[in-house]
């Protein structure tokens, strides 16, 4: 009953700013509501507070008592779904798949995957030394374990 009725009322708040979309939305058995939101431009605090009185102030205390948590998705979290990868185009990534990782740029994105480039240094085909390449790797979404952006401070 809780959870449907917060769904729906997540799902409005999302509704009057396009630009945000849900991550995670649980809710514990203690009515302990937590959401995570992520958005095509970043989320704000003032983002975070419209969701949460989109559904606070449309629920009822006097039928249960609950306790509310929206947060953005977070930095360093691991992205999730495709449109999370598609709003960091350009940024650096640390990309983990069943049999490999990668560390390079993420130039492209869309609905069913994405594609990294970077420089390494090789071995010259002739001859001593080493040469530096321009590696470029396309990842199937169903490929990719764990993703996240590598944040330069």
């Amino acid at each position: 009953m809780l959870k449907e009725k917060v769904r729906t009322l997540l799902e409005k708040g999302l509704e009057e700013d396009p630009s945000l979309f849900l991550i995670d939305f649980t809710i514990s058995s203690d009515n302990k509501i937590k959401v995570i939101i992520d958005g095509d431009r970043g989320v704000t605090v003032n983002d975070c507070i419209k969701i949460s009185r989109a559904i606070e102030h449309n629920l009822d205390r006097e039928e249960g008592d609950f306790a509310l948590e929206v947060a953005s998705a977070g930095a360093t979290a691991p992205m999730v779904m495709p449109r999370q990868y598609i709003k960091n185009i350009g940024r650096k990534l640390e990309v983990e798949t069943s049999n490999s990782s990668y560390e390079g740029k993420l130039t492209q994105a869309n609905e069913d995957f994405i594609i990294l480039e970077w420089k390494a240094r090789e071995p010259k085909p002739i001859g001593k030394g080493k040469v530096t390449v321009q590696k470029r790797e396309e990842i199937p979404f169903s490929d990719i374990k764990k993703a996240k952006v590598i944040l330069k401070f």
